[in-house]
């Protein structure tokens, strides 16, 4: 059997569901459908040369990776290539021709350090560093049961604060791009970044698939955006996105009232189970998803190699 690596073809059905499931297998804690798979790939910003590679085998996709130039970030030379194979698929070669692939890429359009996410198990450790890479910062993906579960009870917001959804943001939401450039900018990350481009921002964030803008909830403050719980959804699951608070605000739990405001409509919406991922040194964050409930599932490693 021969294994093949070819970028993704975005206007083929096959293509997209298969490279979704291949994700969803390998990484069961972060959604993906094949209406995002799409998406990313043909909304990504140019200067990001973003791709998305499939290892084939036998005309069955069996691996994934995506690669990218980290264009938003102040320092040039820096990129990313994250790899999953199917576990039921591994040893065949995949991962290899597919990280190869992917440094070949990069290497051409100038990339000189280069980041990769790996899973904290045996083997996956043991792929990176055999090909070089040395461990970095790492996060831990965690779970909340929502059918099961105690959800902190609702809490009516304090005096001066509203709390919105993303949907009432539908006739101009720069006010929610703001306070997301603004939280992601003090987000922990080996590649700072710095959201500039509004336009790029509502292709790519904005009208994502995945986006729920009627359980995204925003904390306002005299009209102003203070906090936010971004909110995701594939049909089945929800996922936290992102979750912050502008600086002049921080303080005030405005940030655990928003979330906890979204945990419990997604809950009344019938979603049974909740994702969330955090730097494994927030201990502040850490210490509110376990309040809500939140266990820890896995653990992910950010690798880093330099190239050339």
């Amino acid at each position: 059997m021969t294994v093949i690596v070819r970028d993704l073809r975005p206007d083929v059905r096959a293509d997209a569901e298969g490279f979704s499931h291949t994700r969803r297998v390998a990484l069961p804690y972060m959604l993906s459908t094949p209406e995002s798979v799409v998406h990313t790939v043909t909304h990504a910003h140019p200067d990001a040369h973003f791709g998305q590679l499939v290892a084939e085998e036998d005309g069955e996709i069996i691996g994934t990776a995506q690669i990218s130039v980290a264009h938003e970030s102040p320092e040039p030379g820096q990129g990313s290539a994250n790899i999953y194979v199917r576990p039921d698929r591994t040893q065949r070669g995949a991962g290899s021709l597919l990280l190869r692939t992917a440094e070949e890429r990069l290497a051409s359009l100038g990339v000189r350090k280069l980041f990769a996410w790996v899973l904290d198990e045996p083997d996956n450790v043991a792929f990176a560093e055999r090909h070089g890479f040395r461990a970095s910062r790492s996060a831990y993906f965690m779970r909340l049961d929502l059918a099961a579960g105690t959800l902190p009870p609702r809490q009516d917001p304090p005096a001066g604060v509203e709390l919105r959804t993303a949907a009432d943001f539908a006739d101009d939401p720069r006010p929610v791009f703001q306070l997301d450039a603004e939280t992601v900018s003090d987000e922990p990350s080996d590649i700072e970044a710095e959201f500039t481009d509004y336009e790029a921002w509502l292709e790519e964030t904005w009208k994502h698939p995945l986006l729920d803008r009627d359980l995204t909830t925003v904390a306002v403050v005299d009209g102003r955006p203070a906090a936010f719980s971004v909110a995701h959804t594939d049909g089945t699951r929800y996922g936290t996105a992102m979750t912050g608070t502008a600086r002049a605000f921080r303080g005030r739990g405005l940030a655990k009232l928003a979330k906890n405001y979204s945990l419990h409509r997604a809950r009344a919406a019938g979603y049974t189970e909740a994702f969330t991922g955090n730097d494994t040194g927030n201990e502040p964050m850490i210490a509110i998803n376990k309040w809500f409930g939140y266990e820890i599932c896995a653990k992910e490693v950010r690798y880093v190699r330099e190239l050339g």
